[in-house]
C-alpha cells in the first residue's frame, strides 16, 4: 500500500515556476514507477509526465515537454515536477500516482493515487 499527498501548488503568472512535490508512504517507494497528470476542468485526466522506479527514465506529454522537469529522491519517497515558463492551459489539478511496474502514460494503469494539488496560471 502506498499514500500519495501532492504539494507546491498555488497561483502563478504567465511565464513563471512552481515545483511540486510528492510524498509517498510505505518502504517500498524505489520499487514504483510514479507519474503526474493533470485534470482541468471540463476535461479527461492527461498524463503530463513519468519517471521509472531508478529514476534512470522519464518520459513527457509533448504539450510540456521542454518545460516540466520530473525527478525522484528515494531517499527522501518524494517524486518532484518541476514546471517553467508556465501557461494559462497548464491550469489543472495535478495528481501524482503510482504503479508498480514500469512508468505509464495511462492514468487506468496506476495503482495509487493522490488527491491533487491546484495549479493555476493567470495570464
Amino acid at each position: 500500500q502506498v499514500q500519495l499527498v501532492e504539494s507546491g501548488g498555488g497561483l502563478v503568472q504567465a511565464g513563471g515556476s512552481l515545483r511540486l512535490s510528492c510524498a509517498a508512504s510505505g518502504r517500498t517507494f524505489s520499487s514504483y514507477a510514479m507519474g503526474w497528470f493533470r485534470q482541468a476542468p471540463g476535461k479527461e485526466r492527461e498524463f503530463v509526465a513519468a519517471i521509472s522506479w531508478s529514476g534512470g527514465s522519464t518520459y513527457y506529454a509533448d504539450s510540456v515537454k521542454g518545460r516540466f522537469t520530473i525527478s525522484r529522491d528515494n531517499a527522501k519517497n518524494t517524486v518532484y515536477l518541476q514546471m517553467n515558463s508556465l501557461k494559462p492551459e497548464d491550469t489543472a489539478v495535478y495528481y501524482c500516482a503510482a504503479r508498480i511496474i514500469g512508468p505509464s502514460s495511462w492514468s487506468r494503469e496506476y495503482d495509487y493515487w493522490g488527491q491533487g494539488t491546484q495549479v493555476t496560471v493567470s495570464s
